[in-house]
């Protein structure tokens, strides 16, 4: 019999407004998955569980009382422990902020608050996001639930973990370099990247910059869609979430949620292992070519095609490292002890880099952009490998080598889905079965600008396409072995960068 905390968000979400699930019901068997399986990987970091039981029994008494429901109502959910939630720890993965607890909740989770979910707690992160290896020295590692000593990526991967392991139906995430993509293919579930500004930020420091977005993470594309549609707004918080005068177009919008019925075969796929420049390691090529052959019956047309992405790797370098130094160059020059080596790293390449090696990041930015442009004339959709590797052991901080060719940094192997976000295109990452080491494969699926109900429409097709392909079809971590398995805090360098 499926437990409550493993039914997906819909048909959860379904069950509570036909009176047939109650919030407080959902809610324990969450918990209780956490309790059972947490110590096994380290997802979620800082429980809320007074205030969301309170929650759920408000949420089940608006039930029982006939008033209206959001589109979220008692839903559990996990928050990224890089978004602020009042009365709730949140450290950003930093000893610098080990202790702190916000007054108030930032916009999105306010939003998804606003829609009936609930807040569960936090799910892990790397310090400050960087690096897709979710370790810190507050927290510690998280594993991949489908062999605890191997990476769940990052920078979303306790979000990632907590949703595989059934913690929680929906959760949430954030992307530079991928943090929603990557660590969704490395533990077997949804995460998707919307298009610049459809979710408000905050707190982003270059307020015009398109590189980092908030976006939801599921275990399925409905699901995400769903998550979507509550988190989209047109805040003027954030530059980006522009607004038309007199008229709203974001927040609960229709054509996100659920996703529109699109039939695949009127579809024109490009595919490509590598977008011309990713190192992506033969294993996982192989195994994209399979899923590419899989798939080919499905689409009107597939032929192996990229944009030209030349430049690509040196634009978003010096782009990402100006970010990170306006943010954490005083940490470093004041606290360099509280520093992690991917922080410092970051901030030194910053301060190499000239305000000539700026103008010439954002030109060839917009080359790149326009150049997409012209490629998606010809191409509706775009599929890629999520992410370059296999999921290696989390002890490594990042891969410095792919197939015994060096990286060019230690972010390098995520170039699969910074290729995309330095254009600000929409993708998300589908699970598609396991690669040829039992680890979960992820797709990225590619839309056009603006694409983001065509996305989730093509991605939500695939995987009804695909369900009742074992090969094909979300794989699931063994949660028996899971309860059974030791802490992941007795392994060495849990808390500590090795």
């Amino acid at each position: 019999m499926t437990e409550p905390c493993d039914l997906s968000a819909v048909e959860a979400r379904r069950l509570i407004g036909t009176r047939k699930l109650s919030p407080v019901e959902l809610l324990d068997s969450c918990l209780g998955r956490i309790a059972a399986v947490n110590h096994a990987v380290n997802a979620m970091v800082a429980l809320d569980e007074d205030r969301a039981r309170a929650a759920a029994k408000n949420a089940e008494a608006a039930v029982m009382s006939g008033q209206k429901l959001g589109p979220l109502h008692g839903l559990p959910i996990g928050i990224k422990d890089l978004e602020e939630t009042a009365g709730l720890r949140t450290t950003w993965g930093s000893p610098i902020f080990k202790d702190h607890v916000p007054t108030k909740d930032e916009a999105m989770v306010a939003n998804i608050r606003k829609a009936g979910a609930i807040v569960i707690g936090k799910t892990n992160t790397p310090e400050f996001g960087a690096g897709a290896n979710t370790r810190n020295t507050v927290y510690g590692a998280t594993g991949n639930p489908f062999d605890s000593t191997r990476s769940a990526a990052g920078s979303s991967g306790g979000s990632a973990v907590a949703l595989a392991c059934g913690m929680a139906p929906i959760c949430s995430g954030s992307d530079t370099g991928g943090s929603l993509r990557n660590p969704a293919a490395f533990n077997g579930i949804v995460g998707y990247r919307p298009s610049p500004g459809l979710v408000p930020a905050e707190r982003r420091g270059h307020g015009w910059s398109a590189l980092p977005v908030l976006g939801p993470m599921a275990r399925n594309a409905t699901d995400a869609a769903l998550l979507l549609s509550a988190m989209a707004d047109d805040d003027a918080v954030d530059p980006l979430a522009y607004t038309l005068p007199g008229r709203r177009v974001r927040g609960g919008d229709r054509d996100l949620f659920p996703p529109m019925a699109l039939d695949l075969g009127t579809l024109r796929v490009a595919a490509t292992p590598d977008f011309g420049i990713a190192p992506t390691e033969r294993h996982i090529r192989d195994v994209f070519a399979s899923r590419v052959a899989a798939l080919t019956p499905l689409f009107g047309r597939v032929e192996a095609a990229t944009p030209d992405c030349r430049g690509t790797d040196e634009a978003f370098e010096v782009l990402r490292a100006a970010s990170f130094l306006s943010a954490h160059a005083e940490k470093v020059r004041t606290r360099p002890q509280d520093c992690g080596p991917n922080i410092i790293a970051n901030v030194e390449e910053g301060l190499r880099y000239s305000l000539a090696d700026y103008a010439r990041a954002a030109s060839e930015q917009t080359r790149l952009y326009r150049g997409w442009q012209h490629f998606f004339r010809d191409h509706d959709i775009l599929i890629s490998p999520a992410i370059t590797i296999s999921p290696r052991p989390w002890t490594e901080l990042y891969p410095a080598e792919i197939d015994g060719q060096p990286t060019r940094t230690y972010f390098h192997w995520l170039s699969l889905a910074y290729a995309v976000t330095l254009v600000g295109h929409p993708a998300i990452s589908l699970p598609l079965g396991l690669d040829k080491a039992g680890m979960p494969f992820g797709l990225q699926i590619v839309g056009p600008r603006g694409g983001d109900a065509l996305v989730m429409a093509v991605a939500a097709a695939i995987e009804a396409a695909v369900a009742g392909d074992p090969a094909l079809r979300r794989p699931v971590p063994d949660i028996a072995a899971l309860r059974a398995a030791p802490p992941i805090s007795g392994m060495a360098h849990f808390r500590t960068w090795g």
